[in-house]
Formats: structure tokens, C-alpha cells, sequence
């Protein structure tokens, strides 16, 4: 089940609310006495996170958990970019539980949330690695400014009675980001020191790729080389994106024309990257864009613009 994102959370007996954990959201399933983590796109996290499916051992058969895989930083708050590290302490992960589709070969899909929740609860695991991450009984006022005080990635409201609908997203459930974000691909980049010196990203519509900016910042010499492992197998001639090159001027030369084209590195737009960034323009670009990390949980394909509701 996916969040809309929304500028204001909702407030009211009818809605609760939790932390937004930066991480990789995952599926952890058993049945036959297997033990799989997936992610949103059905990557398998099993080897990677060998140590979180070994501590989910003691959940029943035919058993379907909904969380997030994330990592710790020395202060114990939620790193995305720790994450990013294959080399991180097995103590720093941590998996977060907060629903529950399936329970002992019984589906509660159809179930209300506050009834999944409370037979989620039933589960018993001994160790560290597994938490529940835990409804706050407070306004959403308050929760939304206790995560910017901690410097958290935001808040979700979500509605009591609400079902469990896969893949959709359906405003049951909402997201309040405290910083401006979110997932784009990566069409492209252009050379630098170790791989690339910014790498150019977009997002769908209408299942055609728009470029919305070149991103530079937020990387490290260990960062560049690992996202340029990931990229320069996808090399292509083809730009993907669909508005370049760019025409029109801009204000500060940062439009993306013909020339400057000519020594830009095109990708098939398979990788999708976490950006953060301070608004978007009045040309449906980026201002002032930072690079988190690779989001090895999405699919480019589902990668669009996302538009924050008046809830």
C-alpha cells in the first residue's frame, strides 16, 4: 500500500500517526518454513540483510509482514545514506514492522487497521533487530515538529479503518515530508572524477521520461564510485529524456542545450536515485538539488512527479 504525499497532515480521532523511517521498504514473508525480505519492486534482500530474515525466523507460516529495512547512525536515527554502505555493522540494521497482510495462512487484507495491528502484535521475536514501529499519541502538529526538532524525514497519518489495498494509493494513508524530495531517475550523466561529475535525472509522464535537473552535490569520492558502478553498464546513444535538449534560456545558463549535450553520458533509465532539493521552478525543474542515495527498492518505471494534496 503506497502514501500520498500531502502538505498538511489531517488531524482527528480517526487518524494516527507514526514516524516517516528513511529506509528501504520491504515485504517479509514465510511459508514452508522460508523466511524471504523483498522489496517494493521484488528485489531480493535476503543475503543482503541476511541478519534481519534469520531474526524473523519465529513468525508463524504463511505469514506476510509490511516494513522498513533502515539503518542506525550513532545518535540511533534513521541514516538512508548509512544504509547505502554494504560494509555497515549488522548492529546498525534494524527492521520496522507496521503491518500485517497475512497471519497464519489467514489474509487481513480486508481487515481495519487497528485490527491488523493488533494481531501484528501477537508476533514475538527475541531479537534487537526486529522492532515494532509504534503509533505516538499525539497531534500530528506535534509529531511533525518533534521530527523536524530531530531532523527526521517526516510524518504518516494513516486512518484507522483502513484497508490494506497493494499498490495503491489511495489517500488512506499519507506522507508529510519535512524536507523537500523524492525518487527520480537517472537518464544520464556527464564525466568527472571518479565516473561522473553530475548525473542528470528525471521522472515519467505519461510513460515518456522529463529531464528536471543535473545534480552534482551530495556525493563523495566513495559515494561517485559506487554509483558509477551501477551506471556505467546501462550506457546507451539514445538520450532518454523526451524535453532535451532545451531551447529556451534560462536565467542563470543552466538550460541543458544542444552543445551542452554533446559530452553528457546517456543511460538507459533503469536507476532510481533519492533527491532532495529546495522547490521546483516554474519550469518544472529543480532548485538546488542533493543527491541521498540509490533507491535499490523502486522501479524506474513508477517513477513520477509527486504532486502534495490539500488533505
Amino acid at each position: 500500500m503506497l502514501l500520498l504525499r500531502t502538505e498538511k497532515l489531517p488531524e482527528g480521532l480517526d487518524w494516527l500517526v507514526e514516524l516517516k523511517l528513511d529506509g528501504y521498504r520491504a515485504l517479509a514473508m514465510k511459508t514452508a518454513g522460508k523466511v524471504q525480505l523483498r522489496s517494493r519492486n521484488d528485489n531480493d534482500f535476503s543475503l543482503r540483510y541476511h541478519g534481519i530474515v534469520k531474526a524473523l525466523q519465529p513468525m508463524p507460516d504463511e505469514t506476510v509482514i509490511d516494513g522498513e529495512v533502515i539503518a542506525l547512525d550513532a545518535e540511533g536515527r534513521p541514516s538512508f545514506n548509512l544504509l547505502q554502505n554494504y560494509r555497515i555493522e549488522a548492529r546498525r540494521i534494524r527492521y520496522f514492522i507496521f503491518d500485517l497482510l497475512c497471519y497464519d495462512n489467514r489474509d487481513t487484507t480486508s481487515l481495519p487497521l487497528a485490527e491488523r495491528r493488533a494481531l501484528l502484535r501477537k508476533l514475538k521475536f527475541r531479537s534487537p533487530r526486529i522492532q515494532f514501529l509504534d503509533f505516538l499519541e499525539t497531534s500530528a502538529a506535534n509529531m511533525v515538529a518533534a521530527a523536524k526538532q530531530q531532523g527526521l524525514e517526516g510524518v504518516i497519518g494513516k486512518r484507522k479503518d483502513s484497508l490494506y489495498q497493494p499498490g495503491r494509493r489511495t489517500g488512506a494513508w499519507v506522507k508529510h515530508r519535512i524536507s523537500q524530495g523524492q525518487e527520480f531517475v537517472i537518464g544520464g550523466y556527464f564525466p568527472g572524477p571518479h565516473g561522473f561529475d553530475s548525473i542528470i535525472v528525471g521522472y515519467h509522464k505519461d510513460k515518456e521520461l522529463l529531464y528536471v535537473a543535473r545534480t552534482r552535490n551530495g556525493f563523495v569520492p566513495a559515494s561517485r564510485r559506487q554509483v558509477f558502478s551501477k551506471l556505467k553498464h546501462l550506457v546507451t546513444r539514445e538520450c532518454p529524456f523526451v524535453n532535451l535538449p532545451e531551447t529556451k534560456k534560462s536565467r542563470f545558463g543552466e538550460e541543458l542545450n544542444t552543445e551542452k549535450m554533446k559530452k553528457a553520458v546517456w543511460l538507459k533509465p533503469e536507476i532510481v536515485a533519492q533527491i532532495e532539493f529546495l522547490e521546483w521552478t516554474g519550469a518544472d525543474h529543480l532548485r538546488h538539488s542533493k543527491f541521498v542515495g540509490l533507491r535499490e527498492d523502486k522501479d524506474a518505471r513508477r517513477v513520477v512527479k509527486e504532486h502534495a494534496s490539500k488533505a
